[in-house]
């Protein structure tokens, strides 16, 4: 009508609306400012239906629906098909975009795993997966896979026909970041020394560590998800967690470098683990949503060792490095562990004695068959805690340099060590120690042959153990005393044993000794050719070490179910397993000790013997090459054939 505003003219042609209308307002976070509007337009007539992209309005009746990013391969899983990989929604847009600048370009069982990578580390976003694909004219996916360390350079020329933000990776963050007032640019640049996500807590006691970010910290990450510069993550009984994509944190570490605030909101991160470990890492074996916690922040513990390594902090990276030993041995991250505490206590202000010693003992025990390693630094901590007169720490070295010798087969320093160590714990009046000392002491006697001894010394702490209420000590004093009197060549008594063991585990709720005690039962039954009773038992007792997520356990199923199919004429069954079992030792940093993998050797021969120097080795490479589901899948599943 003439004289009315176009927005009059607007709100009287959705007035008169007489069939649906949908309203598509694509990118619209830069027009958020007209919210109102919107809404307004929409409360005129029941006819119209808006679809917003890029950002929420806040008015009453919205719904949201997120759009997570294309799926991507697992690449930490077992191998994927070509084919099947072929089909995660990530790596079908690659190729699509990849054939339209290369006509000829497919994917290969060679290119595979490049561009599994290449999807997996631009997070499944499409406008980056584009970007990279138009580069296949010029790079092969292994060099794209090696220039992406820096993505952002490298994903640009995007179509002309979009806009100019749309055109390069940069320009698309850039946009949403200047979209965001200064007080969110704050929080969004102090939001990407996180890696791997975190919670709203780290958030606060990061980002906001002086009060000075000018903004309520709920509300500024509300803001972020709106504008899916963070992806809000729901774990199932579990803290919310919040992770900004790498391809974006790349961007926000550029700002806040430029920013100069870069190494304050660092050292903030690395206070916040090291307060946060120390509050809970031992803790983990009793909490089993710790132990996922920390599972979440493995990468933010990473970064925040490597920064304060990088920055010579010998005090905090000591602390941080103790307080998560329990995680890397738990988790089976023995190199990793070891790693990072060597590289601590090379630190020139590395020499508090008591932090030194107790670092010492950490990277011993995570030095898994480097005996020589760890026989020098077990008799360095102990030298440290007897110049402190911690006799305490004392004892726990000399224990740990028992434990040590017992492993490299000296069992007679074995039994001198663990002599002194249950002498020392008796003057210092703890029984449980005690009973813990002369449980290792007991090992060793009985390794030695002297089972009459060995027995009297597991009795002696079993009675310490029910003294005390310790539950979980007398349930493994029981499974000791069944593998005594096996080997004393007492099956009745040895099955006895077991089964009280696993009755006490079934009773705790403790997955590790029952998978534990299962095997052990298994391998009794093994010894008494009753092979089918194994084997079902060697399969519950490694699906239980699998959903356990550990390793070590697993490796000793496949051993141990390799034995047994030696004994039963299936020679090439049985060495690969054996390869699949060695394989994952060596993945873990987990070796056999030498007595260990003389027995197994033993247990072998009947295989190595029904084949050919070849055929044997075939058989052991092909379960080298094995994923664990695969070698998993083979002890649960159907046995091959023996031969006649």
């Amino acid at each position: 009508m003439p004289g009315e505003s176009t927005r009059d003219t607007l709100r009287e042609y959705v007035r008169g609306l007489t069939q649906p209308v949908l309203l598509v307002l694509d990118s619209f976070e830069h027009l958020i400012s007209r919210s109102a509007e919107i809404a307004d337009l929409l409360s005129l007539n029941a006819n119209l239906t808006a679809i917003v992209t890029s950002a929420l309005l806040h008015v009453y009746g919205e719904h949201e629906f997120p759009v997570p990013p294309l799926a991507t391969p697992e690449l930490r899983s077992a191998p994927t098909s070509v084919d099947a990989l072929s089909h995660f929604p990530a790596v079908a847009l690659f190729l699509e975009r990849a054939k339209a600048v290369k006509n000829d370009f497919t994917i290969t069982k060679e290119n595979a795993a490049a561009i599994s990578a290449i999807c997996g580390r631009l997070d499944g976003l499409p406008l980056a997966i584009e970007l990279a694909a138009s580069r296949i004219k010029l790079l092969s996916p292994a060099t794209l896979r090696t220039r992406l360390e820096s993505s952002l350079n490298v994903l640009t020329g995007g179509a002309r026909d979009l806009p100019l933000r749309q055109q390069t990776l940069r320009g698309t963050v850039n946009w949403s970041y200047s979209l965001l007032n200064a007080a969110e640019q704050s929080l969004f640049r102090r939001l990407s020394v996180f890696i791997g996500g975190c919670t709203l807590e780290a958030v606060e006691a990061v980002c906001d560590t002086k009060c000075d970010l000018g903004l309520d910290v709920l509300d500024g990450m509300a803001s972020m998800v709106d504008k899916s510069l963070i992806q809000q993550i729901d774990h199932p009984g579990a803290e919310t967690r919040f992770l900004m994509l790498s391809t974006i944190r790349e961007y926000a570490l550029e700002r806040l470098t430029e920013s100069g605030e870069e190494f304050a909101t660092r050292r903030a991160h690395a206070a916040y683990y090291v307060v946060l470990t120390e509050e809970c890492g031992e803790e983990l074996s009793s909490h089993p949503e710790w132990l996922e916690r920390f599972d979440l922040e493995h990468q933010n513990f990473r970064d925040a060792l490597e920064f304060l390594i990088r920055t010579a902090d010998a005090d905090w990276g000591m602390r941080l490095g103790a307080a998560l030993f329990h995680f890397w041995e738990t988790r089976e991250h023995f190199a990793e562990g070891r790693a990072f505490l060597e590289r601590l206590l090379q630190l020139p202000g590395a020499v508090q004695l008591k932090m030194r010693a107790r670092l010492l003992f950490c990277t011993a025990v995570l030095s898994q068959g480097d005996f020589d390693f760890a026989q020098k630094l077990h008799t360095e901590s102990l030298q440290v805690c007897r110049d402190l007169q911690d006799y305490r720490g004392a004892a726990v070295s000399l224990n740990a340099l028992g434990v040590t010798a017992r492993r490299r087969g000296d069992l007679v320093a074995a039994c001198s060590l663990f002599e002194q160590c249950v002498a020392t714990w008796r003057e210092l009046g703890s029984p449980i120690d005690t009973a813990r000392a002369l449980s290792n002491l007991a090992n060793v006697v009985r390794l030695q042959g002297n089972y009459r001894r060995a027995h009297e010394l597991y009795d002696e702490c079993l009675a310490i153990f029910h003294d005390v209420g310790d539950s979980t000590a007398v349930a493994w004093t029981l499974n000791y005393l069944g593998d005594l009197v096996q080997e004393s060549v007492d099956s009745t008594a040895s099955r006895s044993y077991y089964e009280q063991s696993l009755a006490a585990f079934r009773q705790l709720r403790d997955g590790w000794g029952i998978a534990s005690t299962l095997c052990d039962l298994a391998t009794l039954s093994a010894a008494q050719s009753k092979y089918d009773d194994a084997e079902r038992l060697y399969g519950e007792s490694i699906k239980m070490f699998q959903d356990l997520e550990h390793k070590r356990g697993m490796a000793r199923v496949l051993e141990c179910f390799a034995a047994s199919a030696a004994a039963q004429s299936r020679p090439e069954q049985s060495l690969r397993l054996a390869g699949a079992a060695a394989a994952l030792r060596q993945r873990i940093g987990a070796p056999l000790i030498p007595a260990e993998q003389s027995r197994l050797e033993k247990k072998l021969e009947t295989a190595r013997k029904l084949l050919s120097n070849a055929a044997g080795l075939e058989a052991w490479s092909s379960g080298w090459e094995m994923s664990i589901d695969e070698a998993l899948e083979e002890v649960v599943g159907t046995k091959s054939p023996a031969k006649p």
